[in-house]
C-alpha cells in the first residue's frame, strides 16, 4: 500500500523533521530540487530547459533544479521568476519546461502574474514537469484556482498528497511518480491506496479439498417493472463465479420472475412478493434470505416505501453484510437516514456523488471539494463503510481509508456501479467484511474497466457487460504482478 497524506500531513511532517530530526530546511531543499532533476536526466540526454521559480519553498526546489541542470552536459537552462516578472522568456522556445511555483500549500485563487505564468507554460508546448504537484492546484481536494499547470510528469515529493488524485488533479498531473527525500513521517492515520500485491492475497491458490459452500453466499435482491436490468448486471459479476463466491442467488418481483429464467444457469433464482411489479414488504421471504453470508439490494428496485421497511428489517434482523445501492439508498434519503444506527448487520453503501448529496442533504459542490472528509464522517456517524464513487472513490468506514485509483472514463456509464456492487458482494461474502476488502473489490472492479477499455482501444464502447467479462483477466494480472 501506499500513503497518500494531507496537506497538513506533510507540513506537520517537514516540521518534525527540522525541528526534532534536526535537518536543515536547506538540506530537504537541496534533496527535493536534486530529486526533480535526476528524473529529468533520466528522461533526456539535454534540451533547452525553463525553470519556473514561485516565491516560497518551491521556487528555491526550482533553484537546485537549474543548477543541476546546468552543471549536467546538453542541458541549456533560462529561469522565469514571479518575483522579476520576466515574461518575455517565454518567447524563446523550451524542450522541458520545469514548473516550481507554487506547493501543495496553496489555498487561494490565482490571481495576475500568477495566473499568468500557468496560462504561459500550459502555451508553451514543452514537456512540463511539475515539482510536488502541478501549480495551482489544491494539495487537499485536488480542484485548481482557477486554473492550474497541466503536466506531462508530477514528482512528488515524499509521498503523495490527496490532490495528485481526485477531482481536477486526475487530469493534471499526467504521470505521477514518488520521490523518498527523507522526510520523517509519523503520523499514521494515512489514506492508502491499493497496488496489485495489496489484493493478490484474496486470490491465493485453493486447496483441493474444498466445496462451494467454503466460499461464501450472496444474494442479489433488486429489480422492478421499470428497472429489469441493474440486478441481473450485479449477479453477472458473480455468475461464473467471477469474484471466487460458491453460491449465487438472486431474488426478483414474482411478476418478472419468467423473465429472468435461464438467464444465468449457474445462479438459483428466486421470487419475491411484488404489487405490480414493485416489491412489497414480506417478512417471511425476508427471514430467508437472512441465511446469506452477504445481500446486495437496492439495484433496479425503483422508488418505494416498502423498499426502506425492507432496509429497516433487515438491519434490526440480519446478521450478515449488507450492501445498499442504488434505490436502497434513494429511500434512505427520502424516508430516514437515522435507521442505520440501529442494526445488527455490517453495512456497505455505495453512494455516487448525487446520492450522498441527498444521504447527507448537502450541495454536490460542497462533497466534490471535502469528498474525504465527508466521507469519513459520515460513515464514523453510522458505523458503515462507505464507498463514494467517482472519478476515484474514497472507501471508509471512518477510521480507515483509502482511494481506489484504478478505472477509467470508460466507467462513467449505466451498470457499472451495478457491477461495482456485485463484485463488493462476492468479496466479501467469502474473504470477510473490511473495508481493506471493500477497497480491493473496487480495484478489481476498475481493473477490469482499464483492461476492457484497452482491448476495445477507446472509451466510448465498453459497456457494463464488457467490464464483467474482463474481470477474470484483472484477477490474472493481480495474482502476476
Amino acid at each position: 500500500m501506499e500513503r497518500v497524506l494531507t496537506v497538513e500531513q506533510m507540513r506537520e511532517a517537514d516540521r518534525y523533521s527540522i525541528e526534532t530530526l534536526k535537518i536543515e530546511e536547506n538540506e530537504l531543499i537541496e534533496r527535493a530540487g536534486l530529486a526533480v532533476a535526476e528524473e529529468i536526466f533520466l528522461r533526456f540526454k539535454g534540451g533547452r530547459v525553463l525553470v519556473c521559480l514561485g516565491k516560497g519553498n518551491n521556487g528555491k526546489d526550482g533553484k537546485v533544479v537549474a543548477r543541476h541542470l546546468r552543471l549536467r552536459h546538453g542541458f541549456s537552462v533560462k529561469i522565469f521568476s514571479i518575483k522579476e516578472k520576466n515574461f518575455n522568456v517565454f518567447d524563446n522556445k523550451f524542450d522541458i519546461v520545469v514548473d516550481c511555483l507554487f506547493g501543495t500549500g496553496l489555498n487561494r485563487e490565482l490571481k495576475d502574474e500568477d495566473l499568468l505564468a500557468v496560462e504561459k507554460i500550459n502555451k508553451s508546448n514543452a514537456y512540463v514537469v511539475s515539482c510536488d504537484i502541478p501549480s495551482g492546484l489544491n494539495g487537499n481536494n485536488g480542484m485548481h484556482y482557477p486554473k492550474c499547470v497541466k503536466a506531462n510528469l508530477t514528482i512528488a515529493i515524499q509521498d503523495y498528497k490527496i490532490g495528485h488524485f481526485i477531482n481536477d488533479g486526475i487530469d493534471h498531473v499526467g504521470e505521477l511518480i514518488v520521490k523518498d527525500i527523507g522526510i520523517s513521517i509519523w503520523d499514521e492515520r494515512f489514506i492508502f491506496k491499493l497496488e496489485d500485491k495489496d489484493v493478490a492475497p484474496l486470490f491465493e491458490s485453493r486447496k483441493r479439498n474444498v466445496n462451494k459452500g467454503n466460499f461464501g453466499k450472496v444474494c442479489i435482491f433488486g429489480g422492478s417493472v421499470n428497472f429489469t436490468g441493474s440486478v441481473l448486471l450485479s449477479l453477472n459479476a458473480l455468475t461464473a463465479l467471477k469474484t471466487g463466491v460458491g453460491y449465487a442467488n438472486l431474488t426478483v418481483p414474482k411478476s418478472l420472475l419468467k423473465g429472468y429464467i435461464g438467464l444465468n444457469p449457474e445462479c438459483t433464482l428466486s421470487p419475491y412478493k411484488d404489487i405490480r411489479g414493485i416489491v412489497a414488504f414480506d417478512k417471511k421471504a425476508l427471514e430467508k434470505i437472512c441465511n446469506y453470508q452477504t445481500i446486495a439490494l437496492g439495484m433496479g428496485m425503483g422508488n418505494s416505501k416498502n423498499v426502506y421497511k425492507i432496509i429497516k428489517f433487515l438491519l434490526e434482523n440480519y446478521n450478515g453484510n449488507l450492501l445498499i445501492d442504488a434505490y436502497g439508498l434513494n429511500a434512505l434519503s427520502k424516508y430516514g437516514v437515522e435507521i442505520l444506527k440501529n442494526k445488527k448487520c455490517n453495512v456497505i453503501l455505495t453512494p455516487h456523488v448525487a446520492e450522498f448529496s441527498r444521504l447527507i442533504n448537502k450541495n454536490k459542490s460542497l462533497i466534490v471539494c471535502e469528498q474525504v472528509s465527508l466521507a469519513q464522517k459520515f460513515a464514523k456517524n453510522y458505523g458503515v463503510t462507505l464507498v463514494l464513487k467517482n472519478a476515484v472513490s474514497v472507501i471508509t468506514d471512518g477510521e480507515e481509508t483509502y482511494i481506489n485509483t484504478t478505472g477509467c472514463s470508460a466507467l462513467a456509464k449505466a451498470g457499472s456501479g451495478d457491477v461495482l456492487s456485485g463484485v463488493i458482494s462476492g468479496i466479501v461474502a467469502r474473504s470477510g467484511y473490511s473495508v481493506k476488502n471493500v477497497a480491493s473489490a473496487s480495484y478489481v472492479f476498475g481493473l477490469a474497466g482499464e483492461i476492457a477499455c484497452k482491448e476495445q482501444s477507446n472509451e466510448y464502447t465498453v459497456t457494463a457487460s464488457d467490464v464483467i467479462n474482463c474481470l477474470a483477466k484483472a484477477v490474472k494480472k493481480i495474482k502476476n504482478n
